[in-house]
C-alpha cells in the first residue's frame, strides 16, 4: 500500500509595510523603467555648435550625425602598378627602407615611384609628435640606428633615381633632433649617387640652429620644410610647432645660399585669405623659392575632419597669386603633396648646384 503524500505548498510573501515603501521611494524618487531624462527640461547651454562637422541644413540647433564627405569626382588617384614601381618597391622591401609614401598613403605613389623619384624616410617610422593630420605612427621611436645612412646610400645606388625626396620623423627626444644623421645621410649618398638631386624634407629641430647648420653644410640641392597649414590652424594641426619657428628655419636655409620649399594642405579649416597672408609671409620673411598646395584628405576617423573640397579652380587661384608674389615654382592642385614634380622643381633651379656636386660625388667615389 502506497503511503499517502501531501503536495509541498510555498507560503505567499508577507504583504509589505507601507511605511518600508514609503522609506524604498524616498531613496529612489524616479520610477523604475521609462526615460530617465523625461522630464528634465532644457539644458542651460547647448554644446551642439561645437561638434565638428555638424552645420545643421536646416539652420537649427539639431545636431546632424558625423558621416564621410563623399569625394568629389577630381580625387581620383591611378592605382600603383608597372616594371618601375614594382622594381623600386622590391629594392625597398629587401633593404627595410622606410618611404613616406607608403607611411603617409600619399595619392602620388605610383606616378612619381614609375618616374623614378621616391620619398626615404629616415630615424625610424616612429614620430614623437602627434600632429592631427598625419599618418605616421606616434610614439617612443626604438634606438637610434646610426647605421641608416650607408644602408640608405648603397640601396639609393641600386635604385638608379633621377631625384631622391629624404624625409623624417620628428626625433624630439634626441638633443641635436637627428641631425647629424641627416648630415651623414646627404654626404654618403651624394658619393654614391653623383648624378642623382637630393631634397630634403626636415622637421623644424625644435629651434636646434646649431643643429640645422649640420645639415646645411651637407649642401643638398632642395631644402624643403613644410608650414603644413595658416598660422590660425597650428593649435590643431600642428600643437607641438610654432608658425614662427619654421618660417625662422626657412629663413636661415635661404640665407645659407639653399634652394627652399615649403608646403601646405588646404581644406583642413583654413580661409582663402589665410592662404594668401601665409604667401605673403613666407616671402617677407623667408624669400622661398618653392611651394607646394594640395587638398587635406583626412587618413583615419581619428584624425581631424576634412572640412572642404577645394576647388581646381581655387587651386589655379592659389598658383596665379603665388607666382605673382614672387614664388619661383607653386605646385598647386588637389594631388599635389611635398614631392610632386619634385624632379622637375631640381632641374629648373639648381642646375649649376647640381653640377658641382656631382664633382663632389665622383672625387669622394676615387679610390685613394
Amino acid at each position: 500500500m502506497t503511503p499517502s503524500t501531501t503536495p509541498s505548498t510555498t507560503p505567499a510573501p508577507a504583504p509589505q509595510d507601507p511605511a518600508a515603501l514609503q522609506r524604498t521611494l524616498a531613496r529612489h524618487p524616479r520610477p523604475l523603467g521609462g526615460d530617465p531624462l523625461k522630464s528634465a527640461g532644457k539644458p542651460l547651454v547647448s554644446l551642439s555648435g561645437l561638434i565638428l562637422n555638424n552645420d545643421s541644413p536646416s539652420g537649427g540647433d539639431a545636431p546632424n550625425r558625423l558621416t564621410p564627405k563623399r569625394k568629389p569626382d577630381w580625387l581620383r588617384a591611378k592605382l600603383p602598378g608597372g616594371p618601375g614601381y614594382e622594381r623600386l618597391r622590391n629594392i625597398m622591401s629587401e633593404h627595410k627602407l622606410h618611404t613616406v609614401c607608403e607611411e603617409a598613403g600619399c595619392p602620388n605613389m605610383g606616378e612619381c615611384w614609375a618616374r623614378g623619384v621616391a620619398t626615404i624616410m629616415i630615424l625610424g617610422d616612429t614620430c614623437t609628435r602627434a600632429c592631427g593630420f598625419c599618418n605616421v605612427k606616434t610614439g617612443r621611436p626604438a634606438i637610434l640606428d646610426t647605421d641608416e645612412p650607408r644602408r640608405v646610400a648603397e640601396s639609393l645606388a641600386l635604385m638608379g633615381l633621377k631625384h631622391v625626396v629624404i624625409t623624417s620623423v620628428n626625433r624630439d627626444e634626441l638633443k641635436d633632433g637627428g641631425a647629424a644623421v641627416w648630415a651623414e645621410t646627404i654626404i654618403r649618398t651624394r658619393a654614391a649617387c653623383p648624378e642623382m638631386s637630393i631634397e630634403v624634407l626636415i622637421p623644424d629641430l625644435e629651434g636646434n640652429w646649431e643643429a640645422l647648420q649640420l645639415i646645411i653644410e651637407a649642401r643638398p640641392e632642395i631644402l624643403n620644410h613644410n608650414l603644413e597649414t595658416v598660422r590660425r590652424m597650428y593649435p590643431a594641426v600642428r600643437p607641438q610647432a610654432k608658425f614662427d619657428r619654421s618660417l625662422e628655419l626657412l629663413r636661415r636655409c635661404k640665407d645659407a645660399g639653399l634652394v627652399t620649399k615649403t608646403g601646405i594642405m588646404v581644406g583642413i579649416g583654413e580661409r582663402d585669405d589665410e592662404v594668401l597672408d601665409l604667401m605673403d609671409d613666407l616671402r617677407a620673411a623667408a624669400d622661398t623659392d618653392i611651394l607646394t598646395i594640395g587638398q587635406y584628405l583626412q587618413p583615419t576617423r581619428n584624425h581631424l575632419p576634412i572640412d572642404r573640397w577645394v576647388t581646381p579652380e581655387t587651386f589655379h587661384r592659389f598658383r596665379e597669386q603665388g607666382l605673382a608674389r614672387g614664388f619661383k615654382v607653386v605646385e598647386s592642385g588637389p594631388m599635389v603633396r611635398s614631392s610632386y614634380h619634385a624632379d622637375e622643381q631640381a632641374d629648373r633651379l639648381t642646375g649649376a648646384a647640381r653640377e658641382t656636386h656631382e664633382a663632389m660625388g665622383r672625387l669622394l667615389r676615387r679610390p685613394l
